[in-house]
């Protein structure tokens, strides 16, 4: 189990370095659109900086495969959400993005959740599970694979509109959760199947995360193009986690508590999470208007 939590931690440094590079390296691009999926691989392929963000993040997917093997679902999210603090660190550092007063409650109050989820494990009586059905897999997976890109195109169009205030991007945020979600799940799903490639080809598992990955690549680089990554990723990882928790542990038949104290933490900072992150603000503040240029004052005329 320390195996586990070892790696869990190496994932959170990987991802939260993957982040904060990709979000610098896109800074100094021209902008970038999922309508124009050829030219922003073109661009972020030419980035070095870019590539060394991309390569820290598929590390951290495979430290994931040791979590999932050696960690219950719950367990391993309530680990990797607690790398938000980091990324908060380094994007202030890095980045120089400052978030609001009510954004770093809403993040506190989403970490405080996902405490709740963690104290609510029992190593004693937590199982990890190996496979689940694949009807429902897919049961679960495909209404998050349309809803995702679904949310993200609506929030595209709601971005062109006239006179619209700026977004903080929750919206593409919830989406590439969900697509990540999925993923998390196929991770999972892979984990218990590398006795053989024959064995993991049979299941649905490496085509959803070809699927997930290649979608979320290209609308996770205008997301965060345009978006704060100290938002977009909190965001996003809280929407993962709840996914991959509520909804793994039930498809992977790992059991809840069966103690009412931990029961009602785990329900309750499920719950928390969710209604925090309903609650976030939906639009940035605009800049302040630059003061009026002051008139010099007349100059005094002294009679002779």
């Amino acid at each position: 189990m320390w195996w586990g939590v070892a790696a869990a931690l190496l994932a959170n440094v990987l991802y939260s370095t993957g982040f904060v590079l990709e979000k610098k390296a896109l800074g100094t691009m021209p902008a970038v659109s999922v309508e124009q999926p050829a030219r922003l691989l073109r661009l972020v392929l030419g980035s070095p900086l870019w590539i060394g963000g991309s390569l820290a993040l598929a590390a951290g997917f495979g430290a994931q495969l040791i979590v999932y093997r050696t960690l219950p679902i719950a367990a391993a999210q309530g680990i990797f959400v607690s790398g938000l603090v980091l990324l908060l660190l380094l994007s202030a550092r890095l980045l120089g993005e400052r978030t609001s007063a009510r954004e770093r409650f809403a993040i506190g109050a989403i970490l405080a959740a996902l405490v709740m989820v963690v104290l609510s494990l029992s190593p004693a009586t937590d199982t990890i599970g190996a496979d689940a059905p694949t009807p429902l897999v897919l049961l679960i997976c495909l209404p998050a694979l349309a809803a995702g890109p679904w949310i993200y195109t609506t929030a595209e169009r709601r971005s062109r509109q006239p006179h619209r205030r700026p977004t903080t991007g929750v919206e593409y945020a919830v989406a590439l959760g969900l697509l990540y979600g999925v993923s998390s799940l196929a991770i999972k799903g892979l984990s218990g199947r590398l006795t053989g490639p024959l064995d993991a080809l049979g299941s649905p598992y490496p085509y959803l995360l070809l699927f997930t990955g290649a979608f979320g690549l290209i609308m996770s680089q205008a997301a965060l193009q345009r978006c704060r990554v100290s938002l977009i990723v909190p965001v996003c990882t809280t929407v993962t986690s709840v996914f991959t928790a509520v909804l793994g542990t039930f498809a992977f038949d790992e059991a809840l508590p069966g103690d009412p104290v931990r029961l009602t933490l785990r329900i309750a900072g499920t719950l928390l999470a969710v209604s925090v992150l309903l609650a976030m603000p939906k639009h940035d503040s605009p800049p302040p208007e630059p003061p009026e240029p002051r008139e010099p004052p007349e100059p005094t005329v002294h009679e002779p």
